[in-house]
């Protein structure tokens, strides 16, 4: 990305710097911040016994952005670092699919690359590149309109000084139906300017990490009113000096999922029922869509207009049974305990 405005081009060097020269793994994090709070589930931890132990050891991950049902797609990684995600994934799409995965630094790519032939030889078949650019600016990176099945990012997105760009990036990317599926930290207020620009603080997570409500508008501003969370763990401050600076911050790495869907602002109710198949792979008894949509093989759910969407109009189409129709409609539709991203009681699924 060239041209950028001084700030903006201090928080790529810090960044920069904190993850090519500061950390030499993960036993070097001050925070639990880039600690899994969603664990890889038990089908995929002999995966992760293939990936070289080097990109292992650079992985810098607060979660588990993989979902189900991505045989043949092409997925972006938006801030790959070693690539240990990338590799993961090229097992779950398959020799049909694609796995692009894009980087600024320099050192991280080194690593990633270097494994290229590695992996390649393990899984009979080479589907994964590595690609240097900025998130903010995909284009450049050579990632065209609509061409993307799913966008993930692991404890990446709370590093850019530019989270509008990089949200109105990755729906752009994205096909219609297409899903983003990340982890990340999240505040529970806005965090203070001065945190923000501390290099220590950016570099564990905490400095850039996004305040829920703001959140919650940058992805209504590019046209996704509704987002769900899969998984919230609170942080542990390990470091006695860090957690004196943010004092009663409350931070949390969650896992989200949103879909390029025109979806509406609020769960309305037209009596509509969905019913999961039991043919996703690795879930033959239930599959959940989010925290409190947990579908039961062969269980008829009522849902609201949102979740029927997500389930018919996206890759899970084959998987679920959409019973009814939109010809009455029968009000907001009651979505249970809050779970949301910020949102009042009734104002959403999520």
């Amino acid at each position: 990305m060239t041209g950028n405005p001084p700030a903006r081009q201090l928080t790529f060097d810090a960044v920069k710097h904190y993850y090519g020269e500061v950390l030499k793994s993960s036993a070097d994090l001050q925070t639990s911040a880039c600690c899994l709070a969603d664990p890889l589930p038990a089908w995929l931890r002999p995966m992760l016994d293939d990936i070289h132990p080097e990109v292992r050891e650079r992985f810098y991950g607060c979660g588990s952005p993989l979902p189900a049902a991505l045989e043949g797609a092409t997925v972006l990684d938006l801030g790959c670092g070693s690539g240990r995600d990338c590799y993961l994934l090229a097992r779950l799409v398959g020799p049909g699919g694609k796995v692009i995965g894009i980087d600024m630094t320099d050192a991280q790519l080194e690593v990633a690359r270097r494994h290229l032939d590695y992996h390649a030889d393990q899984r009979g078949y080479a589907n994964v590149e590595f690609r240097k650019g900025y998130i903010e600016n995909l284009l450049e990176a050579g990632i065209a309109d609509a061409s993307i099945d799913v966008v993930i990012s692991n404890c990446v997105i709370n590093l850019s000084p530019d989270k509008q760009a990089v949200f109105a990036e990755i729906f752009r990317v994205l096909k219609p139906g297409g899903e983003l599926f990340f982890s990340d930290v999240f505040a529970d207020r806005r965090v203070p300017a001065a945190l923000a620009q501390d290099p220590l603080l950016l570099g564990e997570c905490l400095g850039g990490a996004l305040y829920r409500e703001d959140f919650r508008r940058l992805m209504a501003a590019v046209g996704c009113p509704d987002v769900r969370v899969l998984a919230s763990t609170p942080l542990a401050l390990f470091n006695e000096a860090i957690a004196a600076r943010v004092g009663n911050i409350g931070f949390h790495s969650m896992t989200v999922r949103a879909f390029k869907l025109a979806l509406e602002d609020r769960c309305e109710d037209y009596g509509e029922v969905a019913t999961y198949l039991g043919t996703l792979a690795h879930h033959p008894h239930a599959y959940e869509l989010d925290d409190h949509h947990r579908f039961e093989t062969g269980r008829p759910m009522l849902v609201c207009s949102n979740s029927a969407d997500m389930l018919a109009q996206t890759r899970f189409a084959p998987h679920f049974r959409i019973s009814g129709d939109r010809s009455t409609h029968f009000g907001l539709f009651d979505c249970g305990p809050v779970a949301a991203v910020g949102s009042p009681a009734g104002a959403a699924c999520c």
